[in-house]
């Protein structure tokens, strides 16, 4: 009984082992989108004090390549609205992924309770295995 109980114990260990690391990797992600989001809000600022005048560039490769304003403003509101999609989508999964965890908690001291009650039960019982 106790070696089943140790064996469970150890198999729901790593679940939430992993479950700890997903939930890092995805913190991470999000961590990254928001520096993205705050990156894209700064170039959408800048945009939004240029007139129809100005002329706009963007980096391809090694060159500089002139781009309308309007396509350029366009384009960063699409970004926008795809990182920001994204976030959402990483927010959905870390509260996924802590509520797993959670459970996955809850039966690891439910394990831990019952593993020294398991031990008593064999060390007072000789001769069963």
């Amino acid at each position: 009984m106790a070696e089943l109980i140790q064996k469970k114990l150890q198999g729901e260990v790593e679940k939430y082992q992993q479950l700890q690391k997903d939930l890092s990797k995805s913190m991470s992600g999000r961590q990254q989108l928001e520096a993205q989001l705050t990156e894209n809000n700064m170039v959408k600022e800048e945009l939004a004090l240029l007139d129809g005048s100005n002329m706009v560039s963007k980096l391809l490769g090694p060159v500089l390549a002139k781009q309308a304003l309007g396509e350029v403003r366009a384009t960063g509101g699409k970004r926008l609205d795809h990182i920001t999609a994204e976030i959402k989508r990483y927010e959905s999964q870390l509260w996924d992924l802590e509520g797993q965890s959670e459970h996955q908690r809850e039966t690891l001291a439910q394990l831990q309770q019952e593993f020294p009650q398991a031990q008593a039960t064999k060390a007072g019982a000789p001769g069963k295995a």
